[in-house]
This record gives C-alpha cells, structure tokens and sequence, in this order.
C-alpha cells in the first residue's frame, strides 16, 4: 500500500522552494498537500497575498503532488488528525522548532513519522520570489482591498514612489510578539510623486504621467493600492480617473474636499486654501460611484475640517453628507501634533456610523500606535511619506561624502552591497 506524505502549502507560496520540498517528500509515498483556505488565514489573523484558487493553481502544477486538500485549519493540526499520513514534512527553513515538536507529538498518536528538512532552497541567503511571478491580474489585485477590511478589519498601507519602493513593501517583515508583521497595501501619494520630480505638490503632475508609473509598479507588486487623487478636479472629469484606475486594479481612490489651487495639508490652513461646498463635493463622490463598474472599487472622501480650523462639528457634518452621497470611507486627516482631534472624530463617527471605512495619515501625531487608533474604530493607517523621506538623506549622505573624499570607497558604508542590489531584481539564472 502507497504510503502517504503530508505537506504543508505555505503561507505565501515560493514554488520553486515548495517544488523542492514536494520532491523531498516523493522520496516516501504519495504526496499530500494541506492547502490553506482563505478563511483560515483570516481566522488566524493573517491575510494571503493571493487568494485559495490562485494558490491551488501554483501547487497543481507542482510535479509530484498527489492531492490537494482544502486545509480549514491554519497549523494543520486537525487535518493531520484526520488524515494520519505515515509521514508529515515540517521545513526547518518556515517551521520553528515548536512547530517541529508539535508535529512529532501529533504524528506519535498514530505511528507517523516527521521528515524535518533544512537547507532546501540550497541558496543560504533568503531571496525575493514576489508574488507577481505567479500572475496577479488587475481584477485579482483590486477586490484584495476590500477583502482585507471585511475579514481582518485592519489594514496598513505603505507610501510607494516607484517600483523598487513597491518592492520593499512587498518585502518588508518583522516579528512582533509572536507575529509575522508586514504591510497589507501600497499608497500612491501625489506628494511624493511630485517631489520625485523635483515639482511641487500642487496637481501639476498629471494623473495620465501617475497611471504610467503604477504599470511599472504594479509589474513587480502584487499587493492593493490606494490612491491619492488630490481634489479629483472636476465631477465631469472624476469618473475617467475612477475609471482608468480601476482598469488597471487600483482597489481605492483618495480625494481631498478643496476647492482651487491644491496646497499640501500640512503647511496649515492659511487663505490661500478654500474648501468645496458639501452639495458639489458630494456631487462629485456620486459621479466617481456612477463611473465605475464593479463593486471592489472604493471612492474615499478626504475631510480637510481639522486642516482648515473650521472644528468637529463641521468635519462629521460633512462626513454624514460624504457617506450619503456614497463614499465608502473617510479619510480624517490633522496636522496636530497629537491624536487628540483623531479620536474625538473617530468617538464620534464610530457612535453614528459602524460599517464605512475609517481611514487616518498619522504624520504629524507620529506618536500613537496603531492598536490606540484601532480600537477607535480605525480601519486603514497610511504611512505617507516615510519612504521617500527616508531615501533622499541617505542619497544626499552619499553624493556628499564622494566629494569629500574624491572618491567613492568611503560612500560604500552608506550604500547596500552591490549583490543586494542584484537580489532585489534578480534575473532567470538567480531565481
């Protein structure tokens, strides 16, 4: 009789390692996978980059793979008990060694073995295989936002000025008590937009030059994007961006309630910066809500009260009228030092309001942690502009130390090494 071979599917499936393991496995009977669910990520706190069907496909066309089980349970542990393979794979290089231990006790109960491998990937040195390399289409990326909200509730977005900003947040990762933290989605800011053009943050870079550069980001990216669409200039002309956007995936739009010349938020409110009326920004949600065409997309009203001094009272009233008018969230925005005006909004809005999308830019109030704004009924910080804030003194640091040394030897210690440089783009021959 074939014996049997459990086999994980991994969180956020690398094919070429999990090809390696399945052919590892081979070596002792009929290999199984264990795939997980989408349900049982949400269930554990976590979200997949790519949904259960898309992962199936991956695993499928593994040579060597004998079954795929739809896998309820995020650590196995009941599906092993009713499966009872005669062995079960644990991989040193995801599992830890609770895990490892676990598995051994589990499969003791019914005379299983555990097959513990290490060093499979044979590269030492962990390498980039994003998630666009098993194809992520733009239907697939736009519906991961709204996705992510109805099953976790919480999302944290991550500004990206270029494609190799795009592949940080793909890549970026810490342990945090016990948990896998990362970002769940991107932010195009027309802030950084601009200044990496070396242009000032007034609509003067066009959105057709923007949508160009989300086609090179969204080429080595598979996570969602959010928007940032400045006022979304006329109503009339609104629901050709709303449209063009979510042609390509972009799984929300961002506009601001000003009116005239746009000036950034966090120079203060002075007068040269006016607001739109309530009935004609409103008029403008519901003409983006017309315009697009599935039900994925999100339209989210910025409110500019807190900028403008105008208080609390006139921020809700226009956050009602926003809902109203079919915004799927607001975006309250300060440039307070503290939280302090957050939170009498969020209070307040959560008390009227439980089902839109809260979203908040804590620049200013650098100080709060994301559970103080969670458990205000937050669902979606974005962290706005650290990448590009973080990049240009490390560029300066080095253009000037090449000067004042004469040459470049003394600027490597602010510069990764040039095989770090190869890894973050690496070609058929590295992968």
């Amino acid at each position: 009789m074939t014996k049997t071979v459990y086999v994980r599917g991994a969180d956020d499936i690398d094919e070429a390692h999990f090809a390696a393991n399945v052919a590892a496995a081979r070596k002792y009977g009929a290999v199984v996978v264990g795939l997980i669910t989408d349900e049982a990520f949400w269930r554990s706190g976590r979200a997949p980059r790519l949904d259960f069907e898309a992962r199936r496909r991956i695993v499928d066309r593994i040579e060597g793979v004998a079954q795929i089980l739809s896998q309820n349970d995020y650590d196995g542990l009941a599906t092993l008990r009713r499966l009872q393979p005669d062995y079960c794979l644990c991989d040193l290089n995801a599992d830890t060694g609770a895990d490892a231990g676990r598995l051994l006790a589990l499969a003791g109960e019914w005379a299983g073995q555990l097959i513990t491998l290490e060093g499979v990937r044979g590269d030492p040195e962990p390498r980039q295989v994003l998630d666009f390399e098993f194809g992520v289409t733009p239907s697939m990326r736009l519906r991961q936002l709204r996705r992510l909200l109805a099953h976790s509730g919480f999302v944290r977005a991550l500004e990206v000025h270029s494609p190799l900003c795009g592949a940080i947040v793909e890549k970026a990762e810490v342990q945090r008590q016990g948990r896998s933290m990362g970002f769940d989605a991107m932010w195009s800011s027309s802030l950084t937009d601009s200044t990496v053009r070396g242009k000032p943050d007034i609509e003067v870079v066009d959105h057709s030059a923007r949508l160009a550069g989300l086609n090179e980001l969204f080429d080595v990216t598979s996570k969602p994007l959010l928007y940032d669409a400045d006022t979304g200039g006329l109503a009339e002309h609104f629901g050709y961006t709303v449209r063009s956007l979510e042609r390509l995936g972009v799984s929300a739009v961002v506009i601001e309630d000003k009116a005239g010349l746009k000036r950034n938020s966090l120079l203060g409110g002075d007068s040269r910066q006016t607001r739109e009326s309530i009935d004609d920004f409103s008029y403008k949600i519901a003409a983006g809500k017309a315009a697009q065409t599935t039900r994925d997309f999100a339209v989210i009203a910025r409110i500019e009260s807190f900028i403008l001094n105008a208080g609390l009272e006139d921020a809700l009233e226009r956050a009602k009228a926003y809902v109203e008018a079919g915004a799927d969230g607001v975006l309250i925005h300060s440039r307070a030092s503290d939280p302090d005006e957050i939170f009498a909004f969020c209070d307040r809005f959560r008390k009227v309001d439980a089902s839109s999308a809260l979203v908040v830019v804590p620049t200013s109030y650098g100080d709060v942690y994301e559970s103080e704004l969670r458990a205000r009924g937050v669902n979606v910080v974005i962290y706005a502009n650290h990448l590009l804030r973080a990049s240009y003194p490390a560029m300066l640091r080095a253009a000037q130390t090449i000067l004042e040394h004469g040459r470049c030897r003394e600027a490597d210690a602010h510069c990764m090494p040039m095989e770090e440089v190869f890894r973050l783009a690496p070609g058929p021959e590295r992968r």
